[in-house]
C-alpha cells in the first residue's frame, strides 16, 4: 500500500513538472546582477591660481564659457614682490607663505573635484633671481605647470579680461599690481601692443625706499610722454587691480553712492584726480590708516596706487575712469574659447543662463523679446542698439522673481539684478533692466516706487523706459500666464493715434476686462489710447 501511494505521488509530481515543462532536476538560483555604479560626469569646473607679486588667489569658475560665474575665490596677501627691487630676490618668509597658501589651494581643487587648474605667475616670479627655484617649489605642490608672464603677455591678457567684461570697451587699459603696471589699448577685442613698467605699489614702495617724493619721480619719469597713455586722451581709462578696487571701495563709501558692485563702477576723470590728490593728503597727515573698508596689508600700498592713477589721469587725459573686476584670470580662460564663443554678448549669455535657471519657461522669454521687438516696431519707440540689447536682457529676467512671496517679488528682483554677478553691462543699465523688472512685479502705483537713490542712477528718459517696458511685461504675462505657444498668437496694430492688441480668434477666451485695463495703461505710456481686438 505504502508502495503504492509512493509510486502514485512520484507519477503527479512527473505530470505537473512536465505539464509546467520544467525538468525534475533542481533548478540552479538566478545569478545575482552585479550593481552598476553610475558613471561619473567629468567635473566642468575650472580654476586658476594667480600668484601676483602681493597676492596669491585661487579663483574657481563653474564652467569655462562665456558667463563666467565663480563659484569660489579666496586670496593670501603674500607680498613676494615686496624686496624685490632693491635685493632682486623673493623674501624668504614670503615663499613660505604663497607655497603654504598654494598648498591649500591645491587641497580646495581637490575637495571640489576641480576639473581643470591653470596657474600662471607674473611681475615678482619673473624678475627676481629666484623666482625659478620658488616656481619649481610651486609646481610640485600644484601638480601642474605654472606659466611665467611676460609683461607683454600679462598687459594682453589683462586686455582680454577687460574686452570680456565690458561692452565694446575703448580706452587704455591699466592692470596695476604688486610689482608692475601694465598699460595697453583697447578697442573692442582689437588689442595693441602693451608696456609693462615696474610701478607696482610693492616695487614703488621698494625702490622709493618707503619715499613718496622719490616714488613721484619713478612715477613721473616713466609715465610722461607715454605713447601708449597719449592715446587714452577723451576716452576711457580702466583700472584693473586690487588696490585700484580699494580706492573705488574708498570713494563708493565717502560719496554715498548706492550701488556696491565694483565692476563697471565709473568717476568722471576730474572727479578721480581730484579724489586721488585727497587720499594722498590724507596719506601725509597719517590718517589713511583709519580707512576700515580696505584690508590692513593692502592700506600701506593705497598712497603709491593713488599716486600712479594721478599721474595716468593727468597725463591720458581720459574722460572717465572706470574699475574693472575682470582682468588677467579672466582674460586668460577667455582667451582659450573658440572664436565664436569669444564674440558672443556677455550678458545675454548671463541672462540666458538665468532665465534657463529661474524662469518658468525660458522659450516663453524668447517670445517675449520678438513680442516687445513688434511693439517697438509698431508704436515706432526709438532705440539705440544698447537699448534694445538692455531691452533683450530685461525680458530674459522677467520672470526670475515667481518663486518669491508676490508682496516682496519686486523689491527681491531689484536687489538681485541690481546686485548680480554679471559684466558687459555698467550701472546705469544695470539699473535700467532691475528697474524694469521691479515694475514688472510692483506696478507703477506711486507708494511702490522703487528708492529715489536707485532712480537717481538713471536719466528721467531711461526711467521712463523703464516704466513702457515693465508695463508691457505686466500685459504679456497677464495675457500668457508664462506659457510658450501664447505671445506668437497675439499682434499689434497702430493706426494714428490708437494701438490695439489683437487676438487670434483661438485665444478669445483669454480675453478679459483686466487685460484690456492694462493694455490701455501700456498704451498711455507711450501715448496713444488703446484697445483689445480679436481677429
Amino acid at each position: 500500500m505504502e508502495s503504492r501511494l509512493k509510486n502514485l505521488r512520484h507519477a503527479v509530481l512527473r505530470a505537473v513538472q512536465s505539464a509546467r515543462g520544467t525538468k525534475s532536476e533542481p533548478v540552479a538560483p538566478a545569478p545575482v546582477q552585479e550593481r552598476h555604479r553610475p558613471v561619473r560626469k567629468p567635473s566642468t569646473t575650472v580654476a586658476v591660481i594667480d600668484i601676483g607679486s602681493n597676492s596669491v588667489r585661487l579663483v574657481v569658475y563653474e564652467n569655462k564659457e562665456r558667463n563666467l560665474a565663480p563659484v569660489f575665490n579666496e586670496k593670501t596677501l603674500c607680498g613676494l614682490g615686496r624686496e624685490v627691487q632693491s635685493t632682486g630676490l623673493l623674501a624668504e618668509d614670503a615663499v613660505e607663505k604663497a607655497l603654504a597658501a598654494l598648498k591649500r589651494f591645491k587641497a580646495l581643487c581637490r575637495v571640489m573635484k576641480v576639473g581643470e587648474v591653470c596657474a600662471i605667475a607674473t611681475a615678482a616670479c619673473r624678475d627676481a633671481s629666484n623666482g625659478p627655484d620658488f616656481i619649481a617649489k610651486a609646481e610640485r605642490i600644484c601638480g601642474c605647470s605654472i606659466e611665467i608672464l611676460s609683461g607683454a603677455r600679462e598687459a594682453k591678457l589683462s586686455a582680454l579680461g577687460v574686452a570680456s567684461g565690458v561692452y565694446k570697451a575703448d580706452g587704455i587699459v591699466g592692470d596695476l599690481g604688486g610689482g608692475s603696471l601694465e598699460l595697453i589699448d583697447v578697442r573692442g577685442h582689437r588689442l595693441s601692443r602693451g608696456v609693462t613698467l615696474p610701478l607696482g605699489g610693492l616695487a614703488l614702495q621698494d625702490a622709493s625706499q618707503g619715499s613718496l617724493k622719490k616714488a613721484a619721480k619713478l612715477v613721473s619719469d616713466l609715465l610722461t610722454d607715454l605713447p601708449t597713455l597719449k592715446a587714452g586722451s577723451g576716452r576711457t581709462f580702466y583700472a584693473v587691480g586690487g588696490t585700484w578696487r580699494a580706492l573705488a571701495r574708498i570713494h563708493i563709501i565717502q560719496s554715498g553712492y548706492p550701488l556696491r558692485v565694483m565692476h563697471g563702477y565709473s568717476i568722471p576723470a576730474a572727479d578721480a584726480l581730484d579724489f586721488v590728490r585727497r587720499l594722498r593728503r590724507l596719506a601725509a597727515s597719517h590718517t589713511l590708516a583709519d580707512i576700515e573698508a580696505v584690508a590692513d596689508a593692502r592700506q600701506p600700498l593705497l598712497t603709491y596706487a593713488a599716486l600712479v592713477l594721478e599721474y595716468v589721469i593727468r597725463i591720458a587725459k581720459p574722460k572717465t575712469v572706470m574699475f574693472s573686476t575682470y582682468g588677467v584670470r579672466e582674460g586668460l580662460l577667455y582667451s582659450m574659447l573658440p572664436a565664436a564663443e569669444r564674440s558672443m554678448d556677455g550678458l545675454i549669455c548671463a541672462e540666458r543662463m538665468l532665465n534657463g535657471l529661474m524662469s518658468r519657461s525660458a522659450r516663453h522669454a524668447d517670445e517675449l523679446i520678438e513680442w516687445t521687438d513688434r511693439l517697438v516696431r509698431n508704436t515706432k519707440l526709438q532705440e539705440t542698439e544698447e537699448d534694445r540689447r538692455l531691452r533683450h536682457a530685461a525680458c530674459l529676467l522677467s520672470d526670475i522673481g515667481w518663486r518669491i512671496h508676490p508682496d516682496y517679488r519686486g523689491e527681491q528682483t531689484l536687489n538681485l539684478i541690481m546686485n548680480g554677478n554679471f559684466a558687459d553691462i555698467d550701472h546705469q543699465g544695470r539699473t535700467f533692466v532691475a528697474l524694469a523688472v521691479y515694475y514688472r512685479y510692483a506696478g507703477l502705483n506711486e507708494a511702490n516706487r522703487p528708492p529715489p537713490m536707485v532712480r537717481d542712477l538713471l536719466t528721467p528718459a531711461l526711467d521712463e523706459r523703464a516704466r513702457i517696458l515693465g508695463t508691457a511685461f505686466r500685459v504679456a504675462y497677464l495675457v500668457s500666464a508664462a506659457r510658450p505657444g501664447v505671445l506668437p498668437a497675439t499682434h499689434f496694430r497702430s493706426s494714428g493715434r490708437k494701438l490695439k492688441l489683437v487676438f487670434e480668434h483661438r485665444l478669445v477666451d483669454l480675453v478679459a476686462d483686466r487685460v484690456g485695463g492694462r493694455f490701455k495703461q501700456l498704451a498711455r505710456l507711450v501715448g496713444r489710447s488703446g484697445s483689445i481686438v480679436l481677429r
